[in-house]
């Protein structure tokens, strides 16, 4: 861990804390929906086992490396862009529920900051995290109560009218606030950049209409297409393999 990344604990430690209190929610979250539907189902709640845990270290780096990979939005200022580093998180959500998806994600965080550190005094993780826990938490619980292809395209739609809904909302209030304290600029010209590019866009509520919400909707909409095509593909894979781990595990239990 750098030095840069220390001191900027140090120095936000409240940001840091409400950081912790929404990765303790979000895992809250995810275990109640599990012990739900393993309780409906009349089966044990799984808990985390070999398998699991290569699963999630793997798609945990490939997130880490997605998340690198931003595309600029020619319709919203330049500190906008699009990543698909939360699509791991949806497909091992949807293989394993959702404490794996967020698992995921929050590892990608942290990886994130071990190599990278922050620039933005953690304002940026955070709506990482938060956006993307938005759309892998309620696609991977609506999944698990009925996996199929049916209930697959329900929960993505939920899933991204909700993340197009919290980040909307998380950018109103909090992020673009806290980027132009960050930035020690007023918040008008934060829109003033969001004009330049759309004439439309004229105060918050429509920075927020014409630049925020496209973005989460795509995000939501892409990440949805290609999971539903993806995931098609590699369950049979993820659920053999699951299989063949548990059967190896009765038979050493049994020996």
């Amino acid at each position: 861990m750098n030095n840069n990344l220390l001191s900027s604990i140090a120095e936000n430690t409240l940001l840091v804390a409400v950081f912790i209190l929404l990765i303790v929610v979000m895992f809250a979250a995810a275990k109640l929906a599990e012990k739900h539907v393993a309780k409906i189902n009349h089966e044990q709640n799984p808990g985390m086992n070999t398998r699991k845990i290569v699963v999630i270290g793997i798609f945990s780096g490939i997130s880490a490396v997605l998340m690198l990979l931003e595309i600029p939005m020619p319709f919203a200022p330049s500190f906008y862009k699009l990543d698909l580093s939360d699509l791991p998180a949806v497909i091992s959500g949807f293989a394993f529920g959702p404490m794996t998806g967020v698992m995921v994600e929050f590892i990608k965080i942290l990886l994130n900051l071990v190599l990278n550190g922050t620039q933005t005094a953690f304002i940026g993780e955070l709506a990482n995290f938060v956006v993307g826990c938005s759309y892998v938490l309620p696609a991977s619980i609506i999944y698990i109560y009925k996996k199929n292809r049916q209930m697959a395209f329900i929960s993505c739609l939920t899933a991204t009218m909700i993340i197009t809904l919290v980040g909307s909302s998380l950018n109103a209030f909090y992020l673009l606030p806290a980027f132009a304290k960050l930035y020690g600029m007023p918040l008008d010209a934060l829109i003033a950049m969001g004009t330049a590019i759309n004439p439309a866009i004229t105060n918050m509520f429509t920075f927020v209409l014409f630049a925020v919400a496209p973005i989460n909707l795509l995000k939501g909409g892409t990440l949805s297409l290609v999971t539903i095509i993806v995931y098609k593909k590699l369950s049979p894979i993820l659920k053999n393999a699951t299989i063949s781990a548990r059967r190896k595990e009765q038979a050493g239990s049994e020996a």
